[in-house]
């Protein structure tokens, strides 16, 4: 027992066991299906494709005529008597990051440290001045970075220093003026 055919004229093509395919009108004309070129054997997508017009002149009296088309491929075949191309670098290297960090000095840092500690004790400020006049010496010699360092902690050892000087000869006064002054009374 078949069942009718449903409403749109169409038969079910699980029913046949064939694919389905719209119904043939024999009022209209047959065209011919578009052949599609097979590829050719050794294909390769990232070569450039042949020119399919090369060689073939478009107007015989015109200049392009004379001069037909280089032969298509890539690269283009070296002259005859040369040797071969040498093979490609591969790829540039990756972008960097900045210029490179330049190396401190490590005695620049010490004496900044040691000059800035001077304020509370007032023994290391010297000796960071000193250290620092040490460390300019190694940067110009080595080329390293922290000059900076280095002159701020010749700045501040110094200060520090001269001001430690003061205050001791203000001492010194002080206690040579209480001498004075206690001897006459």
């Amino acid at each position: 027992m078949t069942q009718p055919p449903p409403s749109g004229g169409w038969p079910d093509p699980a029913s046949t066991g064939q694919p389905s395919s719209p119904p043939v009108d024999p009022t209209l004309p047959v065209s011919p299906q578009p052949q599609v070129p097979a590829q050719p054997t050794g294909y390769d997508p990232y070569q450039p494709a042949a020119d399919p017009y090369a060689g073939v002149p478009a107007d015989p009296g015109s200049p392009q005529a004379a001069a037909p088309y280089p032969p298509a491929g890539y690269p283009p075949a070296p002259p005859a008597g040369y040797p071969p191309a040498p093979p490609g670098y591969g790829y540039p290297p990756p972008p960097g990051y900045g210029y490179p960090q330049q190396r401190t000095n490590s005695l620049a840092i010490v004496a900044l440290v040691l000059s800035l500690i001077g304020v509370g004790s007032c023994i290391t400020a010297p000796i960071g001045a000193i250290m620092g006049h040490v460390a300019m010496r190694q940067i110009r010699e080595t080329g390293e970075g922290g000059e900076g360092m280095a002159k701020a902690a010749i700045i501040v050892g110094w200060i520090l220093t001269g001001l430690l000087a003061l205050v001791i000869i203000g001492y010194g006064v002080a206690i040579a003026f209480a001498i004075a002054n206690s001897s006459s009374v």
